[in-house]
């Protein structure tokens, strides 16, 4: 009987595979969209909001779906190190590298595509809310770019929280340290100093609110993103292959 040839798709299918098969994972991804769409939804109907149109709403509900987005990029990769999870999976796959990427591609996959339903049903449920309020959809300037943007962000900052997940490897430290940054950690820099803006979240951020800074764009906001994402997936990896399971 032929060995059969284990490649990156089929790496790549298992994890994702594993992540349907997680409640919690699922319910994050499901509770995303339904808070994304809540918060759009009081954002539109908000008398404070009149002038602004329904993608205004959208992008302002994005600090608040990404604390669900948080929990989704953590949850993964914090399963994988509970219990002897971990080892079953390096014994499936003893190239630990390859089962790191192909673990964080599944991640990114997933989170991305709960950004997009989450921003889809932000827009939709925006646009409803207007449309029965008699208010203008359209409203501001803002355009679809921004939207695009704000799906980005969602899913470069879920991607960071993976790899912050895959440091630390458990659930609460990486969790607390995520919602530490973008809620505690972020808006005290800010206050304090305008070197904040190379923070992750902030330079993130600038992909959904171009022109916000003086110093960086929405690609080199993205840039800096990523750059604090590859270090500690970096870091991770280093842990992985250097340290016993």
């Amino acid at each position: 009987m032929p060995e059969m040839t284990v490649t990156w798709h089929h790496l790549v299918l298992a994890e994702l595979s594993k992540l349907r098969t997680l409640p919690l994972v699922v319910l994050a991804a499901v509770g995303t969209v339904l808070l994304g769409a809540a918060i759009a939804v009081a954002l539109a109907a908000s008398e404070l909001e009149a002038s602004a149109g329904a993608n205004e709403a959208v992008l302002a509900s994005v600090p608040f779906a990404q604390l669900g987005i948080i929990l989704l990029g953590v949850l993964p990769a914090a399963h994988e190190y509970a219990g002897a999870q971990f080892r079953t999976s390096l014994t499936a796959v003893p190239n630990r590298g390859a089962f790191l990427a192909a673990k964080s591609i599944a991640a990114l996959l997933f989170t991305t595509a709960t950004a997009v339903l989450t921003g889809a049903a932000g827009l939709l449920a925006a646009t409803v809310t207007r449309a029965a309020m008699g208010n203008s959809v359209s409203g501001g300037d803002v355009g679809p770019w921004a939207l695009y943007g704000a799906v980005l962000y969602l899913s470069l900052i879920g991607l960071l929280a993976h790899a912050v997940a895959l440091l630390v490897r458990h659930l609460v430290p990486a969790l607390v340290t995520m919602l530490a940054l973008v809620l505690i950690a972020s808006p005290l820099v800010a206050a304090a100093t305008e070197h904040a803006r190379w923070l992750p979240d902030r330079a993130g951020s600038l992909l959904y609110i171009p022109d916000a800074d003086p110093v960086l764009s929405a690609g080199s906001g993205a840039l800096v993103l990523l750059g604090w994402t590859l270090v500690t997936g970096i870091a991770a990896t280093v842990r992985l292959i250097t340290r016993d399971a």
